[in-house]
Parts: structure tokens; sequence; C-alpha cells
């Protein structure tokens, strides 16, 4: 297979990437290098089946020049800076509806019939129903990065019912685990590191969140595209279970050895769309033989010790994926 994967240079991209070199596919990686990492591509560019375009999803003519025989495409590139959406309104739509719109124009261009497509579990906005499945009704959308995956998911199936293409999409929870650069347990460490003896919490650190190791990810989407052969098909990929913001603060400090006093923002959101529980019905996924190798709990202290191993991580810019 000659793989076209969007965000090649960030945290899960960069980990598939490796993942389908090392199976004997051709990847052509795709990033703008806006918030992917070079580092994570060292040892992709040792193999003679990687290549690599530097381009932005809004450079269409460059998407399909890049994309230009390929079999399949992993689209992972996006903006997902959920807290500070308000801030910049135009973000979400540019790099995850309007870029999925040029992903999906060109495959249609060059041919390329296969997505894979990295949504998200925040499209459920603020659900009724525990462990939320993919046919939960959808509430009101509480953010605009949620809004933006939703709407290109939208695109993804019209595409595939109009020109006959073939769709995998993953409605993820948080991904932890090596390369991570962004969420919550840098942010704690970043903290620790800068000041040990105190934590600042946003929110009442009862939010309940649910985590999946990159690796269990990876190993998810890779299967679900062997197995699942539907013309639009829609997994939750998490574990089954989920912690407090609390929980994991305690990991996260036990592992570094500290006893820091929490300071709280107070209520049970800490920005403008951030749910107070996520926790997705992963038994879709699961019904094609997938499980998770490791738990929340090891996933969250595999990443913390990432990150002691690899310290310039914490001057790393924001990741994308």
């Amino acid at each position: 297979m000659k793989a076209f994967v969007t965000g090649a240079a960030g945290f899960i991209g960069s980990t598939l990437t490796d993942r389908l070199l090392d199976a004997g596919s051709s990847v052509m990686g795709y990033d703008n290098f806006s918030t992917g990492r070079p580092e994570f591509l060292e040892s992709a560019r040792k193999s003679g089946r990687f290549d690599l375009c530097e381009g932005d999803l809004l450079d269409l003519a460059k998407l399909k020049t890049a994309m230009a025989g390929a079999d399949a495409v992993f689209h992972l590139a996006a903006n997902a800076d959920v807290r500070h959406g308000p801030e910049h309104t135009r973000k979400d739509l540019e790099q995850n509806t309007i870029g999925t719109a040029n992903v999906l124009e060109a495959m249609k261009e060059c041919g390329v019939r296969r997505i894979a497509f990295a949504s998200t579990g925040s499209v459920y906005g603020e659900p009724d129903v525990f462990p939320t499945p993919e046919n939960a009704p959808f509430p009101v959308q509480t953010s605009l990065y949620a809004a933006s995956k939703l709407a290109a998911e939208g695109l993804i199936a019209a595409y595939c019912e109009a020109f006959g293409m073939q769709s995998w999409i993953f409605r993820f929870v948080s991904i932890l685990g090596e390369r991570y650069t962004h969420g919550h347990i840098i942010d704690f460490y970043r903290q620790l590191t800068e000041h040990p003896e105190t934590l600042r919490v946003l929110g009442n650190g009862k939010q309940r969140k649910s985590y999946l190791y990159v690796q269990d990810c990876v190993d998810a989407i890779l299967l679900a595209l062997e197995r699942a052969k539907a013309k639009v098909n829609l997994f939750n990929l998490g574990t089954d279970e989920y912690c407090m913001v609390d929980d994991s603060i305690g990991w996260i400090a036990g592992r570094l050895g500290l006893n820091p006093v929490r300071e709280y923002t107070g209520g049970e959101r800490g920005w403008v769309g951030d749910s107070p529980f996520i926790f997705l019905n992963c038994s879709r996924i699961r019904g094609l033989g997938w499980q998770p190798r490791l738990s929340i709990r090891e996933g969250v202290e595999r990443t913390v010790a990432y990150l002691r191993e690899n310290r310039w991580v914490l001057d790393a810019r924001t990741e994308a994926i």
C-alpha cells in the first residue's frame, strides 16, 4: 500500500507513519510543521519507502501533486486547540473543515478511494447517554473544534456517496503516550517543573475524562481498515473506563515524587467547550477483535516517563493532533 498521511510529523501521525513503514507500506507524509516536530520523523526518514512534502491543507494544488499515486489517505492533520477556539474563530473552520474538504477534493482528482479520518469524541457535546455509543442523539455542539470535526465527518460521508469512496471515521478520546506534546499532562508537568509546590487546575478537578494510549489507537485504526467493509465506517476509540482530573494529577505527581497544593479555578468546566464527562461506548471496535493494551493510568504514567526522558518536548510548539 502507498499511504498518504496528513499531519505526518504530529503525535499520532508520526506514530502511524512508523507503523505503516514497519508493515511494509510506502508513505508520503504531508505536514506544514506549524505544530508537527521534525524529530518525530527521524525514524521514518531512514526508510527508503518514506517521502515528505511540506505543505498546508489549504494549498489544494500542492495536495493534489503530493497525493498522486496514493492508495489510501490517513487524514490526521488538524487544529486541536479546543480551549482557545473562541480566540481565533476561523482556525477550526480553515484547518479542520476546509482542510478536509481539500483533502477530499484532492482524492477525487487523484482517484484515491479510501480515507481514514481522525475525528473526536467531542462531537457528542454533553450527551445524556453514558457510555456514549456512535448512534447517540446529537446534542448542541459545545466547541468550535468539535463542530468543525462534525462538519468534516459530514463532508466525508457525502463524498463517499457521491464519488464511490470508502471511509473509516474514528472518534477519539484524548490520546496519550510517546511523542505527546499537547494536553493536560504536559500542562501539569510543565507547571510542576516550574513550581513543584503548587498546581493550578482549571475547573474543580472533578471532570471525568477518558484517555487512550497512542499505540492502542493505531492498532484500532489499522484493524478497522482491514476488517470493516462498509461504505462509511464509524468507530469510537477509547478504553472502557474513565478517571477524574484529580486522579490523573495524583498519578503525575506521584511519578514525580511530588505532592503539590492544588489551586482550583472552580466550576465543572475548565473552559468553554470542556465537557465535564467523556466516556465512549467502544463495543463496535471491540467487536472487530480490538482491545487496548494499557489502562488509563498506565498511559498517563508512560507519558510522564516519556516527558522526563525527552525534556526538549517541553519547549516544543503545541501539537495539532
